[in-house]
C-alpha cells in the first residue's frame, strides 16, 4: 500500500521508530489472560464473541488483525505473538536510522503544528488506492501477480476500547528495501520545499497546515498515533516483513513476520496506536463519516466494520401470580407464550463508498432528476437547482465538473469563503475551502465539484495559487459557469431568470467592476429598468434593438429611486425624442456602467453630465442664443462663483428653467450622494469632485427671458438676486444634488412666497355680510374675491325685486 505510492517517496519521515521486541524477550513471556478490568467482565466475553465471529481480513483472521500490543488485549490471548512460536525461528529486527535531515520535519508531525489532523485516514487511504492501482496496472501485464486473490479492496477496523485503527489493502505490497526506501527517506528537494514553505508560512502569521503539500503521505499517520506498525507482503516476495516506528525516536526497525496468524496472502496492513488525546478516532462512526467525506468516490470498495443489529422475539418468564389467576379461569381453552421483541447486535463489514461519482458518468445517461438529487444530498439545499452543467475539459489539462445555479441565496456578496466548490484529485475529496482560487469572488454563489487528474494529491491553498493548471482550470470554469447562466437568461421561462436576477444581479455587477477580462460574458446578463419599459428589467441587447437609428449613444441616468429617475429635468429632451434612457437605481449600477464603458461598440453616456450630444444641433441658431443669452450667463456666474465651474446653455431642457449637471470626468449626484455616505470616504477627493458642477439654462423658459431682461437694465437689483440663488438652489436638488445650506433655502422661499401672496386676499374679510338682515335689506351683492371673479365668467347683474319675509329665526349665511 505504501511502497506503490510516489507520494510517500517525498514524505517526511518519521523522527523516531520503536524498539523491536527481541526473540529471547518474546520466549520468557508467559501467557496471561487480559480483561481491561475485573477478570471474565461479562462485557469483555460478548465483545470476544463479535470479534471471533467477524470475516477473515484478507485471509488472515480477525483476531490476528485486532491483535493489540503491549498487553492490551481482548479475550484470552498471549502477550507476544512470537511465544507461541519457536523464537529461534525468528530473525532479530534490524534497526535502521532515519535519514538525517528529515528530523526536523518528524518533530513538527509529531508535535502535530497542524490543526486538521482528520485528514491522515484521507492520505492512508489514498496510499492504499494508490497500491491497488498500480497492482491492477501491472495484473493486465502479469496476471500471476493476482494468484493469491484477485479481490482489491480497503478494510477499515477500529478498536475504541484501546484507541486502534487498522487499515488493511490488497494492493502491491511492499518487499524490504521497498519499505527502507519508502518509509526511511524523503527526497531533498520535498524537504527543501516543505522547510521554505513553513519558514515563510511562520513569518508571515499563517495557518501551518502544511500537511499533504509535499509528499507527507504515510506520515501524516502520526499527527494521531504514537506508534505505526506496517506489515506488508509484495506477490514478488514469499516474506512478509514488519515495519515499526514510534514518534520520539529516530531510528525504526524492520523484521520479518514469522507468526502465521499475522500472515497477509498480499498487500500492506497498518496498526495505527492513537495518542491518548486522538482516540475519538477509533470511533466506528466517526471512521465512516470520514471515509464519506474525504474518500467517497474511491474507485476501489472500502468496508468499515461496524456493530448492526436484527431484531427478534424471545419468550418471556412470566410471573407465577399471573399463571395461577389465569388458570383458575374456565374460558381459557388454550395458554399463550409471552413475547418480547429484542436487538441482537452484531459486527460485520460495511460497505461504505458505494456511491459511484455522477461526474465520470456520460451526462447524456444522467438524468435531471439525478443532478437534483445529487446536488440537494451534496450542498444540504432542499430545492432544484436553477440550472446545471455537466462537463468534461481535455486537451492542456483535464479534469471534470458539475456546476449548479441553486435557486435561493445563501451568501451574501461580501462573503469571501464560501465552502461552494469541492475539489477532488483523482475522486479523493481535497478541500472546499478556497478563496478565489478556482473561481472570484462575484461567482462564488456557483456550487459544484471538480475532479482532476493533473493535480498533485498533496495539494494545498499555496500550490493553488502558484499552479498554471489551477489558472486553467479557473478560466474554463468560469467561462462554462457563464455559458450556464446565459442559458437561463434564454430559456422560454422569462420567471427563471427575474429570480435568479433578484437572487445574484448584484454578484453580476460586481464582476462587471471587478473583471474586466470578462466583460464580455457579463454584460449581455445585466438587466436595468428603462425609461420605456413599464418598470420591468431588460437586458443591454433589448436596449440596442430599440435604438432609434439616429441615436448613437446608450444613455443612461442614476439616481436614488425609480421614481427619482423618471422625473429627472435631464429626460425631457430625450423623451421628447424618444430616446430610451437606462435608470439605474441600484448603488451598484453606476460602477458597474462605467466599468463596462461600451457594449457593441456603443458608448454609454451618463445623460446627467456636460457635453451631451443628442444628433440635433443647430450651429447657427446655437450661436445666436449664445450671443443673446451670454452676458445673462456671465451675470449668473458671476453671482453664483465658486458653486459652478461655467453657465451653459442647455440643450437637454424643455419644460425646465435650468439644471445642474455634472463636469464629464467628475462625480454625478448619484455618485455624490454615495460617495458622501462613505464613513471612510476622502474628503480631500470629495470637495474637489464636487467643485466640478455646470449649470445650465434653458432660454425659452419665462423665468430666464425674465432674467436676461433684469441683467440687462437692472443687474444688481436685490430681488433679481435673490431670484438667481433660489433658482440654482432648487436646481441642485430636482438635479439630484443637495444644498449646503437647506435652512437658509427654505428662508428664501418663504420671503418670496409672503412677497408673492401678501394682500392677496385681505379684501376677502370687506366682503363678508355683516347679518343676513342686511343682505335682505341690502341685496346688491359686493363683488367676488379675486380668486372667484377669474375663476367664474362675467354675467350682467339682474335686477330683482325686495321680498319682504316675516322676521323669525335665520341660519347664518342662508337667505329667503
Amino acid at each position: 500500500m505504501l511502497g506503490a505510492s510516489r507520494r510517500s517517496l517525498c514524505a517526511a519521515a518519521a523522527h523516531g521508530a520503536a524498539s523491536a521486541v527481541s526473540a529471547d524477550a518474546a520466549s520468557s513471556v508467559q501467557p496471561r489472560l487480559v480483561t481491561n478490568g475485573a477478570p471474565g467482565a461479562p462485557q469483555q466475553q460478548k465483545r470476544l464473541l463479535s470479534v471471533l465471529g467477524a470475516p477473515k481480513v484478507s485471509g488472515t483472521s480477525n483476531v490476528a488483525s485486532l491483535k493489540l500490543m503491549d498487553g492490551a488485549l481482548i479475550g484470552r490471548r498471549y502477550e507476544s505473538s512470537a511465544a507461541a512460536v519457536d523464537s529461534t525461528d525468528m530473525p532479530p529486527a534490524e534497526k535502521h536510522e532515519y535519514q538525517a535531515e528529515v528530523n526536523r520535519l518528524m518533530d513538527l508531525i509529531v508535535h502535530s503544528l497542524y490543526s486538521n489532523k482528520e485528514v491522515f485516514l484521507r492520505e492512508l487511504v489514498s496510499n492504499a488506492s494508490d497500491a491497488l492501482d498500480k497492482l491492477r496496472y501491472l495484473s493486465v501485464t502479469d496476471p500471476e501477480l493476482l494468484k493469491d486473490g484477485p479481490e482489491l479492496d480497503i478494510r477499515i477496523q477500529t478498536d475504541k476500547d484501546n484507541g486502534i485503527v487498522t487499515i488493511t489493502d490488497s494492493g502491491i505490497g511492499m518487499t524490504k528495501q521497498e519499505l527502507v526506501d519508502s518509509l526511511g527517506t524523503i527526497a531533498s528537494s520535498g524537504t527543501a520545499k516543505f522547510l521554505k514553505a513553513l519558514k515563510e508560512n511562520q513569518e508571515a502569521g499563517m495557518d501551518s497546515n502544511l500537511i499533504g503539500q509535499f509528499g507527507v503521505g504515510f506520515y501524516s499517520a502520526f499527527l494521531v498515533a504514537d506508534k505505526v506498525v506496517v506489515s506488508t507482503k509484495s506477490p514478488k516476495s514469499d516474506k512478509q516483513y514488519v515495519w515499526e516506528g514510534q514518534a520520539d525516536s529516530g531510528s525504526y526497525t524492520i523484521r520479518e513476520e514469522n507468526d502465521p496468524e499475522k500472515r497477509i496472502p498480499r498487500g500492506t496492513r497498518l496498526t495505527l496506536y492513537l495518542k491518548r488525546d486522538d482516540k475519538g478516532f477509533a470511533h466506528p462512526e466517526r471512521i465512516q463519516k470520514l471515509v464519506k467525506n474525504y474518500s467517497q468516490f474511491v474507485s476501489f470498495p472500502i468496508y468499515t466494520w461496524q456493530e448492526k443489529g436484527f431484531t427478534k422475539e424471545v419468550e418471556v418468564d412470566e410471573d407465577p401470580a399471573e399463571t395461577k389467576k389465569e388458570g383458575d379461569s374456565e374460558t381459557q381453552t388454550e395458554k399463550k407464550k409471552k413475547t418480547k421483541t429484542v436487538v441482537e447486535k452484531y459486527w460485520d463489514w460495511e460497505l461504505t463508498n458505494e456511491t459511484q461519482p455522477i461526474w465520470l458518468r456520460n451526462p447524456k445517461e444522467v438524468s435531471t432528476e439525478d443532478y437534483n438529487e445529487f446536488f440537494k444530498k451534496t450542498f444540504n439545499e432542499y430545492l432544484d437547482p436553477l440550472a446545471s452543467s455537466h462537463f468534461t475539459t481535455e486537451g492542456e489539462v483535464e479534469f471534470r465538473s458539475i456546476l449548479f445555479v441553486p435557486a435561493t441565496k445563501k451568501e451574501d456578496i461580501t462573503d469571501r469563503k464560501t465552502k461552494n466548490i469541492r475539489l477532488y484529485v483523482k475522486r479523493v475529496f481535497i478541500s472546499d475551502d478556497f478563496d478565489g482560487e478556482l473561481f472570484p469572488r462575484y461567482l462564488s454563489f456557483v456550487k459544484g465539484v471538480v475532479d482532476s487528474n493533473d493535480l498533485p494529491l498533496n495539494v494545498s491553498r499555496e500550490i493553488l495559487q502558484e499552479s498554471r493548471i489551477v489558472r486553467i482550470m479557473r478560466k474554463r470554469l468560469v467561462r462554462k459557469a457563464f455559458d450556464m447562466i446565459l442559458g437561463i437568461s434564454c430559456s422560454e421561462n422569462r420567471d427563471d431568470y427575474e429570480r435568479f436576477w433578484e437572487n445574484y444581479g448584484k454578484f453580476l455587477k460586481l464582476g462587471a467592476m471587478e473583471d474586466k477580462e470578462n466583460h464580455k460574458r457579463i454584460a449581455p446578463l445585466l438587466r436595468f429598468f428603462s425609461s420605456q419599459s413599464n418598470d420591468e428589467l431588460i437586458s443591454l441587447d433589448e436596449y440596442v434593438e430599440n435604438m432609434k437609428p439616429e441615436q448613437k449613444d446608450i444613455f443612461f441616468v442614476a439616481a436614488d429611486s425609480l421614481s427619482s429617475a423618471k422625473n429627472a429635468p435631464f429626460l425631457e429632451k430625450l423623451t421628447e425624442k424618444e430616446f430610451e434612457v437606462l435608470l439605474l437605481v441600484d448603488p451598484m449600477d453606476e460602477v458597474a456602467i462605467q466599468n463596462l464603458s461600451s457594449y457593441k461598440d456603443k458608448k454609454f453616456v451618463d445623460i446627467s453630465k456636460e457635453d451631451l450630444d443628442l444628433g440635433d444641433k443647430d450651429e447657427e441658431r446655437e450661436k445666436e442664443i449664445k450671443q443673446e443669452f451670454s452676458q445673462t450667463c456671465d451675470w449668473i456666474k458671476k453671482r453664483l462663483g465658486d458653486k459652478v465651474a461655467r453657465v451653459d446653455i442647455s440643450n437637454r431642457l424643455s419644460s425646465s428653467p435650468c439644471v445642474l449637471v455634472a463636469a464629464k470626468f467628475g462625480w454625478s449626484a448619484n455618485m455624490e450622494r454615495l460617495m458622501r455616505a462613505q464613513s471612510m470616504g476622502d474628503t480631500s477627493s470629495l470637495d474637489f469632485m464636487r467643485s466640478r458642477k455646470v449649470f445650465e439654462i434653458n432660454p425659452e423658459h419665462e423665468i430666464i427671458k425674465s432674467l436676461n431682461v433684469a441683467c440687462r437694465n437692472n443687474p444688481d437689483d436685490p430681488e433679481a438676486l435673490r431670484a438667481l440663488d433660489v433658482l440654482f438652489e432648487t436646481a441642485m436638488i430636482s438635479s439630484g444634488f443637495t444644498p449646503d445650506n437647506p435652512a437658509e433655502l427654505s428662508g428664501k422661499i418663504y420671503e418670496m412666497m409672503s412677497s408673492a401672496i401678501a394682500g392677496k386676499w385681505s379684501s376677502q374679510s370687506q366682503a363678508e355680510p355683516a347679518s343676513p338682515l342686511l343682505q335682505d335689506a341690502a341685496p346688491q351683492a359686493e363683488p367676488a374675491s379675486p380668486v372667484l371673479q377669474d375663476a367664474a365668467p362675467h354675467v350682467e347683474p339682474e335686477t330683482v325685486e325686495a321680498e319682504v319675509v316675516e322676521p323669525g329665526p335665520v341660519e347664518s349665511g342662508q337667505q329667503k
